[in-house]
């Protein structure tokens, strides 16, 4: 390799669009690595490389034990908008950026979270069943419910929230907003209710969907007490990041009769294991963590996963992307 050519290791999960866009630069050498790697493997597998400038993950890990193996790191990219299995304070002590991909798959996460409510609200998978097992009498017997007129409660206004939110008031919801770290006069302003008070707003809602990133301020942030407040008529809809919702808690009030389903794209354990007992639940419907995953959004996130690494290099670092902006100076 040319000394002056930077190295990177690429998660193999990053689409055609940002291999594509490394291709054209004469200055790069990458690599792929596999997104199925376990942390020890990765940790060797940057000791063989040597000398890597900079890394794309998807899922995988990345903290100082990856860090110590990468003493010429210049830039930490995600392939995606969650940076919870990334150490920021090891990056920022070593003056790197970690870099997410902004709005690339924020709609699609947004048009996850309706799909969710809908398909609660109408139950899709119900009268699908019932469809296809001749159960057509019975159609009568649980009738669905409209999205027209209901409250909705966004928790996190922030690139998909924003998203989520004005998807709801096309379907003609009452829109409330909580994000405590956005000031009530914004809300406003887009044609929203902000709802300061969380437990005052999910009594209110008939739909709560989460858009918060995962903190520890929003670790079983609806824990069995926060659950109990809700209606027992509500759904709940989680496309943010396993641990918001205490698991336990949520499949008690989904089999005592306190919640009435729940739609969840993102587990506390993930691969959500088959024995999960909230996978069992007729009033829980599921994917797989692919809200913010479509053919269009992968392309999207990796064009600018790579856009983000090489605007390091080019001594020009997007700076909206920039997670800890500190160390930019």
């Amino acid at each position: 390799m040319s000394p002056n050519k930077k190295k990177l290791l690429i998660t193999d999960s990053m689409g055609k669009a940002g291999w594509d866009l490394l291709a054209a630069r004469d200055d790069i050498e990458a690599k792929p690595f596999s997104h199925l790697m376990k942390p020890d493997d990765f940790v060797l597998r940057i000791r063989e490389e040597g000398g890597m400038h900079g890394v794309a993950l998807g899922p995988t890990r990345f903290g100082a034990a990856e860090l110590a193996e990468a003493p010429e790191l210049r830039v930490v990219a995600r392939i995606g908008v969650g940076y919870d299995a990334v150490d920021v304070p090891a990056l920022t002590r070593r003056g790197i950026p970690l870099m997410v991909v902004g709005i690339a798959n924020s709609p699609s996460v947004a048009e996850q979270a309706i799909f969710f409510m809908m398909t609660l609200a109408r139950r899709g998978a119900h009268f699908d069943a019932m469809v296809k097992e001749g159960r057509w009498p019975e159609r009568l017997k649980a009738m669905p419910v409209d999205l027209l007129g209901k409250t909705v409660l966004v928790i996190g206004f922030g690139r998909i929230g924003t998203r989520t939110a004005k998807r709801c008031l096309a379907m003609e919801m009452r829109v409330l907003v909580h994000d405590p770290y956005v000031p009530v006069e914004r809300v406003r302003a887009a044609g929203y209710e902000p709802a300061p008070d969380l437990d005052s707003a999910v009594a209110e809602a008939d739909f709560v969907t989460l858009h918060c990133p995962k903190t520890a301020e929003t670790v079983n942030l609806f824990d069995a007490a926060r659950l109990a407040r809700m209606k027992p008529s509500a759904f709940l809809v989680n496309t943010a990041r396993g641990g918001i919702i205490e698991e336990t808690a949520l499949h008690a009030a989904l089999t005592s009769g306190r919640l009435a389903g729940a739609g969840l794209d993102v587990f506390a354990v993930e691969p959500a294991p088959t024995e999960n007992p909230l996978l069992k639940l007729p009033n829980v419907v599921t994917a797989p963590h692919m809200a913010g995953v479509t053919t269009e959004s992968v392309a999207r996130m990796a064009f600018v996963a790579v856009r983000n690494i090489l605007s390091v290099f080019d001594g020009n670092p997007i700076r909206e992307n920039v997670i800890n902006p500190e160390v930019l100076g």
